[in-house]
């Protein structure tokens, strides 16, 4: 069971070292599905941004609204759009943020099946981040996870809204996120909102205040290793 989030920012504490006594700095990530729309709004994100201090902010269903962050906050944002939908992917930094990439995932073959989804790729710190916001579909999400897994190499940490149920498993892989739920529908709660990764540690994770969204963010206090 992960500690509760105290203190200062992490990326202002220290560095804590890792197995073998490698060096490991400490990266808080946020991630947050917006609910398009008609949930949380881009003062919403900045408000989070400010209670947080995130150094990554990762955002499902993000609508054009969202280009406005840097304004309020400061720092970076690059948004990936979804086909056919007026939502994406998006994702902010305090810091300088290199362009990311969008790795299309597998799609359902089935009549009436929704556009097809993407994984936005962020290199960040030494570490891959993917930003997801995966099918509902139970077989189609964990083939979506597959695909993600063997295209990236190295430390990487795949985050956001999965829309699965019951555990996942990957060869490398720990779900190192928060265990309580961030999501209820019909009254039934579930843990949607996840974090698998390979060479990171967790330190702190926690389940945030819901706001506007019908999903809780995800904060994340993540070590990673150094040079």
């Amino acid at each position: 069971m992960h500690a509760r989030l105290n203190g200062p920012k992490p990326s202002e504490q220290m560095t804590v070292d890792g197995p073998a006594g490698v060096p490991r700095s400490v990266l808080r990530v946020v991630s947050w599905n917006l609910l398009r729309l008609v949930g949380a709004g881009v003062e919403d994100v900045a408000e989070l941004i400010g209670r947080y201090q995130p150094d990554l902010m990762l955002m499902q269903e993000a609508t054009a609204e969202v280009g406005a962050l840097p304004e309020l906050v400061g720092g970076t944002l690059h948004r990936e759009p979804m086909d056919r939908r007026v939502y994406g992917l998006a994702a902010w930094s305090s810091r300088p943020l290199p362009p990311p990439s969008a790795l299309p995932l597998p799609v359902s073959r089935m009549p009436g099946r929704v556009p097809p989804r993407l994984s936005q790729i962020i290199s960040f710190a030494g570490v891959t981040f993917a930003n997801v916001h995966l099918s509902h579909g139970q077989l189609l999400n964990r083939m979506q996870l597959l695909r993600i897994v063997r295209n990236i190499e190295g430390p990487l940490a795949i985050i956001g809204d999965y829309n699965a149920v019951g555990p996942i498993r990957m060869r490398g892989f720990r779900d190192i996120g928060p265990r309580e739920p961030t999501h209820t529908a019909n009254i039934i709660p579930f843990r949607l909102d996840r974090c698998m990764a390979r060479g990171i540690d967790c330190r702190v994770a926690q389940v945030a205040d819901r706001g506007p969204s019908d999903h809780h963010p995800i904060v994340l206090d993540l070590g990673v290793a150094e040079g």
